[in-house]
């Protein structure tokens, strides 16, 4: 599974950018993860990109294959509440839920560290 990007807007986490930044975490059963993350792609691929107000997402799944983690930048929390009324998105957001747990949260970044180590 490989999205391309194609807009310039890419996730930028610095503290001095305002955007909104969700971070979902969906617990699953390792056999569904990969289900999972095709039902998030396809909704943010089809929907999610779409609406007004979003910056990018990336798809995360752990290595022992219980959860998935998207993290989303959107210009505001208006914005993100505008997509989740557009029902273009919900059948996929249903089907994921039959298969997995989801802990929502927004944050602001507050503080960004980089490490001295040189790239491989």
């Amino acid at each position: 599974m490989s999205a391309s990007n194609t807009r310039a807007d890419v996730a930028t986490i610095s503290p001095g950018r305002k955007p909104v930044t969700l971070i979902n975490v969906f617990t699953v059963e390792p056999a569904n993860q990969q289900q999972l993350l095709e039902l998030l792609a396809r909704a943010t691929e089809t929907s999610v990109r779409h609406a007004p107000g979003f910056i990018s997402a990336s798809l995360h799944r752990s290595l022992d294959g219980t959860k998935v983690t998207m993290y989303a930048q959107w210009r505001s929390v208006a914005d993100y509440q505008a997509m989740r009324e557009n029902p273009t998105a919900m059948p996929f957001l249903q089907r994921a839920l039959a298969i997995a747990k989801l802990y929502p949260g927004m944050y602001e970044v507050v503080e960004v560290f980089s490490g001295t180590a040189p790239e491989h």
